[in-house]
C-alpha cells in the first residue's frame, strides 16, 4: 500500500516549495487509494512559532487537503531515544559531550570525524558512528537517477541532542518506518542528509522507502527564492489576493507536467492525472506572470457575487459603498483584474477624489471640461446610453477629437489614463459627485 507523508515544521509560515511538497505526496498516495500523513516535526521548540501546528492545518484544509493520519514528533521522543541507545548498544552510534556551538549539526565539515567517537562516554548526545570506507548509494525517484556517496565524506551526524530532543536525521527514519512509509517526498535541500539516512536504514535493519528529491524552485535570476524579492509564503500570497485554485495550479506546474500538456486542474483532478513520470529535472522559475495568469483565469469564472465578497476582504473603502456600487464596479473590472487586492488599484477613485496631475492633459482640456460640466448637468435620465449619447453629441458640435475628449473626462474624474469605462465610471459616481471633479480639474 502507498503511504506518504507530508511533515512539516511549525518554525515560520509555509511557503510554496512546502506547499508543493504537501500536494505531491497527496496525490501519489491518494492516486494508489493509499493513505496521506501529516507528521508535525515540532522537535525544534526554541524556533516553534507559537500557533503554527493550527496554521499548517488550516492552510492544506484551504486547499482541500485531507489526511488520514496525524503525528506530533514532541510526542514520540521516547520512542526515539529507545532506537537511539539501541545504535549506541550495537555500536553503530556513540555518546558525544562537545558544546553544541562547536559540533557539525547539518552539512559538512572539514572534520568529518567526531573526536568523542572513541572516548567510551556513557552519556551526552548520541551520533552516528559513519563507517569508514563504504558506498552509499540508493535511486531517487524523481531525479530518476542513481546517487552514490563514499562514507569518507559523510559527517558523524548528530541523532539524540542531549536535552533528549531528535534531530532530523534520527526522527525522520525512525518515524518513517514506524508509520510505514512508503515513499518519501522532500526538497532538494535534503539530498546531502540522504547517506546519513541510508546508513541509519541499514542499522536498524528497516527496509528502505522510496525516496525522491524535488527540484528547487528559482527566482527569475535564477537564484533561490528570497523573501527580500517578493513573497513566496502561501500566508503572502493568499494575502496580496491570489485565489488557491489559482496558486494549486500554479505550484503543482511548478516541477511537474501532465502527459496532456493540460493547465487547469481541481484537486480531484490532479490526483487522478497524477503520475511520478511527470516529475521533472530541471529547476522551475517563480514566474509571477504566469501566476497572474492563472489567477486570472480563476476570477473570470467567479459569480460576480463571489468576487464582490473577495474586493470587500481587501479593501475597507470599497466596503463601505452602497451595495448596488459595489457589484457595479465589480462587473466593470472583473476582466481588468489580476489579482483580488488590485480592487484598491483599480477602483480606487470610486471612493476617493484624485489628484489631477494637469501634465496629462491635452491642449485643449479646459475646452473639454467645460462643454462637460454643461453637457453633464443637462443630463436628466442618468444612464449610460443618455450619458453616452449626450457627450457624443457635444463632440460632434464642438468639432473636438472624440479620444481627446474622452481622455480628458478620465484624466479629470479617475486622475489616471487608463481605468475601466468612463461612462459606467460616471454612472457610479453619479452627476453631482461627476460634476464637482470636473470642476475641480477645471478651476485648479
Amino acid at each position: 500500500m502507498v503511504r506518504t507523508r507530508f511533515a512539516p515544521s511549525p518554525t515560520g509560515s509555509m511557503h510554496i516549495g512546502n506547499l508543493r511538497t504537501a500536494f505531491y505526496a497527496y496525490a501519489l498516495a491518494k492516486h494508489e487509494k493509499g493513505d496521506f500523513i501529516l507528521r508535525i516535526e515540532d522537535t525544534d521548540k526554541k524556533r516553534e512559532v507559537l500557533g503554527g501546528v493550527d496554521d499548517i492545518k488550516d492552510l492544506l484544509g484551504i486547499f482541500g487537503i485531507e489526511w488520514d493520519e496525524f503525528y506530533l514528533q514532541s510526542e514520540r521522543l521516547s520512542v526515539y531515544k529507545k532506537f537511539a541507545e539501541k545504535l549506541v548498544a550495537d555500536g553503530h552510534a556513540f555518546y558525544c559531550r562537545c558544546e553544541a556551538k562547536n559540533a557539525k549539526e547539518d552539512g559538512f565539515s572539514t572534520s568529518l570525524r567526531d573526536v568523542c567517537r572513541d572516548k567510551g562516554l556513557k552519556s551526552g548526545a548520541i551520533k552516528l558512528r559513519v563507517p569508514d570506507n563504504e558506498e552509499i548509494k540508493f535511486t531517487d525517484f524523481v531525479l530518476r537517477d542513481e546517487i552514490i556517496w563514499h562514507s569518507p565524506v559523510v559527517f558523524d551526524a548528530t541523532l539524540l541532542k542531549s536535552d533528549g530532543f531528535p534531530t532530523y536525521h534520527l526522527a525522520v527514519v525512525v518515524d518513517d518506518h514506524e508509520m510505514k512509509i512508503s515513499h518519501v517526498l522532500r526538497g532538494h535541500d535534503w539530498l546531502p542528509s540522504t547517506p546519513i539516512h541510508l546508513l541509519l536504514y541499514k542499522y536498524f535493519g528497516f527496509e528502505i522507502p522510496e525516496i525522491g528529491h524535488l527540484t528547487d524552485i528559482l527566482d527569475p535570476e535564477g537564484g533561490k527564492l528570497s523573501k527580500r524579492k517578493g513573497s513566496t509564503s502561501v500566508r503572502g500570497l493568499l494575502g496580496e489576493g491570489y485565489l488557491p485554485e489559482a496558486l494549486f495550479n500554479f505550484v503543482i506546474l511548478s516541477g511537474w507536467a501532465p502527459k496532456d500538456n493540460r493547465e487547469l486542474f481541481n484537486l480531484s483532478e490532479f490526483v487522478k492525472a497524477f503520475d511520478s513520470d511527470g516529475f521533472q529535472k530541471s529547476n522551475p522559475v517563480f514566474n509571477r506572470e504566469k501566476l497572474d495568469w492563472f489567477n486570472g483565469q480563476y476570477i473570470r469564472q467567479m459569480s460576480d457575487e463571489d468576487l464582490n465578497s473577495k474586493f470587500q476582504s481587501q479593501s475597507p473603502q470599497f466596503t463601505k459603498l452602497d451595495q448596488s456600487d459595489q457589484l457595479s464596479i465589480t462587473k466593470l473590472i472583473k476582466d481588468r483584474v489580476k489579482k483580488t487586492s488590485d480592487i484598491n488599484e483599480f477602483a480606487k477613485f470610486f471612493w476617493e477624489a484624485p489628484v489631477v496631475d494637469k501634465n496629462l492633459f491635452s491642449e485643449k482640456y479646459t475646452e473639454h471640461l467645460e462643454v462637460a460640466q454643461d453637457t453633464i448637468l443637462a443630463i436628466e435620465q442618468w444612464n449610460n446610453e443618455t450619458i453616452n449619447e449626450q457627450l457624443l453629441k457635444s463632440v460632434k458640435d464642438n468639432g473636438f477629437k472624440t479620444g481627446d475628449f474622452f481622455m480628458t473626462l478620465r484624466i479629470a474624474i479617475t486622475g489616471q489614463k487608463f481605468t475601466p469605462p468612463i461612462n459606467d465610471s460616471i454612472i457610479i459616481l453619479g452627476q453631482e459627485e461627476t460634476l464637482t471633479r470636473l470642476q475641480k480639474a477645471f478651476s485648479s
